[in-house]
């Protein structure tokens, strides 16, 4: 016979398991989207006037502004994701970016959800909303600062305490009169 409270345990404990490897998939993400990003921004800032110009074509105003504008915003922030420095931060103008590309140039050629969903800006979008509301892991430049911080934090008060219990005896302190 089945023992549907042990199954259900043992599910409970594997899940809690899996789930302490949410820092893998975490790191995981950041690595291939930040690396895809350094990379389309890199080249992008290599070859700048034809990457104006295909901003041109779109009819986006500013194209020179713009183009580079969007080629460093990828470059940088897809460094800045890779190693997990200032990841919500990042987070904002990458999915602006997207957000942009979607609205300026793909929505064009969507003719109902279907064209949508098989875009690949909104998934980089999600992507980054992930990043935004979860944070970079604890494999990242961010954890490292939030460490070294959390420690120096850690340590403040017992001084600031330490100075605020040193309070003038009133036998010993002068005596203010008006």
């Amino acid at each position: 016979m089945i023992n549907f409270k042990v199954l259900s345990s043992l599910a409970v404990e594997t899940l809690q398991r899996l789930s302490s490897f949410q820092w893998l998939a975490v790191l995981l993400m950041r690595l291939f989207v930040g690396y895809f990003f350094f990379e389309t921004g890199w080249a992008k800032l290599h070859n700048l006037d034809a990457f104006t110009a295909r901003f041109m074509q779109w009819g986006i105003p500013h194209p020179a502004f713009n183009a580079a504008l969007s080629a460093y915003t990828e470059c940088i922030g897809g460094a800045l994701t890779i190693a997990g420095f200032a990841t919500r931060l990042v987070s904002i103008p990458m999915m602006i970016n997207m957000a942009v590309a979607i609205i300026t140039v793909k929505l064009k050629n969507v003719a109902g959800l279907d064209d949508f969903v098989e875009l690949d800006e909104p998934l980089y979008a999600l992507v980054y909303l992930w990043l935004f509301s979860s944070g970079a892991g604890w494999l990242s430049v961010d954890h490292l600062l939030k460490q070294a911080l959390g420690v120096a934090r850690r340590r403040e008060p017992p001084a600031v305490r330490s100075a605020a219990s040193i309070s003038p005896d009133s036998s010993t302190a002068p005596q203010m009169h008006r």
